[in-house]
């Protein structure tokens, strides 16, 4: 999974970044400062793969792992080649979903590249030039359907969709904001719209509006409005927080989140709400090589799951032997549970569940 964070200059963007990558990205009080987009990958936090890991003391241990990309902070006109806009774009384009930090604290030592705190206004400069950038692709998809509805009509109802797409993205709401049927959604989803992909709005708070409780902030309000009106994300965030945490190890850690009232810490909580808004699930496999997780999406049957592991596991398929995350610990070991039976022999036609524990059997 590959996270692009946006944001205009100066919002805490790469601050965030810094935190939650340790990758060192640069960050200074000015524009522009991202040029590259810099790259971290992190793991995702397991505790079930943490009690896999003490029963079977694998030699090898591999969390599923998320890839943050700092993408260079946006100015308006970025869809006219305005600042670093085409390299921007370009960026955003390759992501699965979008973190896109608003800032919502007020510091008079921190420029702000419009000259005051406006998440409403920063929010829609950077989706007018997604949505400028956007029309411009949707009118090729559209000119295309023309042409083939005249050898077809076939043709009609995907040209009047793509319009009424069209007259939202003129009214300056995002393509993911526009009621659709699955069979639309599907359609969608072939065009490249960078406005159609999943976003989540990081509310960028000071660490004073988070121990005081964030509805207090009527900045944050702001952004929760919005991300609700276009079928959106919205967290709150402390960056200024993360980049303390970031350097601590995991028992000051626990004690500092527990002084400040939290369980998990800004990064565990994005990466909960991006998996959940993208649909994702992990499955383990376990054993003395190798205690693993994999992501798959909601839905996915037992074959297509063992491709992740290798091609030849999706194509000589036979069966998944599985057993729950939840009945493993209850039982202490794989052998006690398959005396209790809880192992279990699925086909082609199983849907894998989050936390199953599957072993493929195959043949090529």
């Amino acid at each position: 999974m590959k996270l692009g964070i946006v944001g205009l200059p100066n919002v805490g963007k790469s601050t965030l970044f810094n935190a939650i990558t340790n990758a060192g990205a640069q960050s200074a009080n000015y524009p522009f400062c991202t040029i590259e987009p810099n790259i971290g990958v992190v793991a995702v936090p397991d505790q079930r793969l943490d009690k896999l890991a003490e029963m079977y003391h694998p030699e090898k241990y591999t969390p599923a792992t998320i890839e943050f990309v700092d993408i260079a902070g946006l100015v308006r006109g970025a869809s006219k080649g305005e600042g670093l806009g085409n390299k921007f774009l370009a960026n955003i384009r390759e992501v699965d979903a979008i973190v896109h930090v608003v800032r919502c604290f007020v510091n008079d030592d921190i420029v702000h590249v419009e000259g005051s705190i406006d998440p409403k206004r920063d929010i829609e400069t950077i989706n007018l030039e997604l949505i400028l950038s956007d029309m411009e692709v949707l009118d090729r998809r559209i000119e295309k359907t023309q042409k083939m509805l005249k050898a077809d009509k076939k043709y009609q109802e995907e040209l009047d969709f793509f319009k009424r797409v069209r007259e939202a993205l003129d009214e300056g709401k995002s393509a993911r904001s526009v009621e659709c049927t699955p069979e639309e959604a599907e359609l969608l989803s072939t065009v490249s719209l960078l406005t159609n992909k999943p976003v989540i709005y990081a509310a960028n708070v000071s660490e004073n509006d988070f121990k005081g409780g964030i509805e207090n902030n009527a900045y944050f309000h702001q952004v929760k409005e919005i991300a609700d009106s276009e079928h959106a994300g919205v967290l709150p965030i402390c960056a200024e927080i993360e980049a303390e945490i970031a350097g601590m190890d995991p028992e000051e850690k626990e004690m500092f989140l527990a002084d400040m009232g939290l369980q998990e810490s800004g990064l565990d909580r994005l990466i909960n709400a991006c998996y959940s808004l993208l649909g994702l699930i992990s499955y383990l496999t376990a054993g003395q090589p190798e205690v693993r997780a994999w992501t798959i999406k909601k839905g996915t049957k037992a074959p297509q799951a063992a491709g992740k592991i290798h091609s030849d596991f999706e194509r000589g398929f036979i069966r998944a032997e599985v057993i729950s995350f939840d009945d493993l610990m209850a039982c202490g070991s794989m052998a006690a549970a398959k005396e209790k039976g809880l192992v279990r022999s699925e086909g082609k036609d199983y849907v894998m569940k989050d936390g199953d524990i599957v072993l493929f059997r195959f043949n090529v």
